[in-house]
């Protein structure tokens, strides 16, 4: 049988690797014989891959975990990030945009070869990128991350939640990975980002917390009406990367069960199609707002914590 995905012996780099869609993709890399190179800020359950400790927080832990990688990297899956819902807005932006934009630009553009692939994992709340591009442009003009922090200082305090720069940095790699597909387009190289739509992963209450519960999170996912797995997420990324999908780059892959195409047909209601960078969602009114309603994501915690105890 032909290997059409053509993953055999392929170094393989993949981001928040050890648990939700990072840990499904290296599941299914392994088994297509690709060498995985698996970087997260905790330990793999996978014994068939090589991890690495990375805090994407962290410019210097991203150089020290890329120095121990080889210096041709034929796939790349930029999988990892946060919900902003345990993180402020610093950290939230940094692990979501600036990590990925400063792996690419200083490491990814020069240490890849003809043939290469780079997909990052963005969000349908993501969408809308090209429309309002002027709420983070500063950010895709930087050159550095010296810069981008720069910029990321002016714009939130540092004790700013950071659930409404979820949907910004997200449309900030859609952005950027378009922008990306061009520069790299001549070289061989294709670049292009999956857009999940509600996910079954550890971060699944943080969401629901933000969507406003379950059944509101539940009902993104078009026509499933259910979570998507882990894996039905980490199926079309390896698609993506792979050697079927030689044709395809620039593309912001929406995968989420005809959400989207219900949306467009006008047959459900549009909740993405607003600016996400206003100063209004950083007054004091709004902030507190916020913080009560993830508040009961630490009630939860600590109930849980509690009945755990009582078992023990």
């Amino acid at each position: 049988m032909k290997d059409y995905l053509n993953y055999k012996d392929k170094i393989c780099v993949v981001t928040g690797a050890s648990s939700g869609i990072g840990l499904a993709t290296t599941e299914i890399l392994v088994d297509l014989g690709a060498k995985v190179y698996a970087l997260d800020i905790k330990p793999t359950p996978l014994k068939e891959v090589t991890y690495l400790e990375v805090d994407l927080n962290s410019k210097e832990s991203i150089d020290k975990a890329f120095s121990k990688l080889p210096n041709r990297i034929d796939a790349f899956f930029g999988v990892a990030g946060l919900s902003g819902a345990r993180s402020n807005y610093y950290k939230t932006f940094t692990v979501n945009f600036i990590a990925n934009k400063y792996i690419t630009d200083f490491y990814l553009k020069g240490g890849m070869m003809q043939s290469g692939a780079i997909c990052y994992v963005t969000s349908t709340a993501g969408l809308y990128w090209d429309k309002y591009a002027k709420e983070f442009e500063d950010f895709i003009l930087s050159s550095t991350w010296e810069d981008m922090i720069e910029v990321l200082h002016k714009q939130a305090k540092a004790d700013t939640i950071g659930v409404m720069t979820y949907p910004l940095s997200k449309r900030a790699m859609n952005y950027y990975m378009a922008k990306t597909a061009i520069e790299l387009g001549k070289a061989g190289i294709r670049v292009n980002a999956l857009l999940p739509g509600s996910t079954d992963t550890g971060m699944t209450k943080e969401f629901e917390v933000e969507a406003g519960g379950n059944e509101a999170l539940i009902s993104e996912t078009g026509l499933a009406h259910r979570l998507a797995t882990p894996e039905e997420m980490a199926l079309p990324l390896v698609f993506l990367n792979s050697s079927m999908a030689g044709f395809i780059t620039g593309l912001p892959l929406i995968v989420d069960y005809g959400n989207d195409a219900l949306i467009k047909l006008k047959l459900k209601k549009d909740r993405m199609d607003l600016k996400v960078a206003s100063k209004f969602l950083n007054t004091s009114l709004v902030q507190n707002i916020l913080k009560k309603q993830l508040s009961t994501l630490d009630e939860e915690e600590k109930e849980k914590s509690k009945k755990d105890e009582e078992i023990i």
